[in-house]
């Protein structure tokens, strides 16, 4: 890691944004985040995890 970048596993991602771990799988998956990390862990962004956090909810499907 370079600079103020700061990594964390997928369970923290997810706990970071209040969503399951396997949100965040799908979400890196679909290229709405970015997955860093090896094939054994996978790490994301703290700062990208914020923006998303930062973006407006979709309304629920009804």
């Amino acid at each position: 890691m370079t600079g103020n970048t700061r990594r964390v596993p997928t369970a923290l991602a997810a706990l970071a944004l209040g969503v399951p771990e396997g949100t965040i799988r799908q979400w890196s998956r679909r290229g709405r985040i970015t997955r860093y990390g090896t094939k054994r862990q996978a790490l994301y962004d703290l700062s990208e995890l914020a923006a998303l956090a930062e973006e407006p909810r979709a309304t629920p499907r009804g």
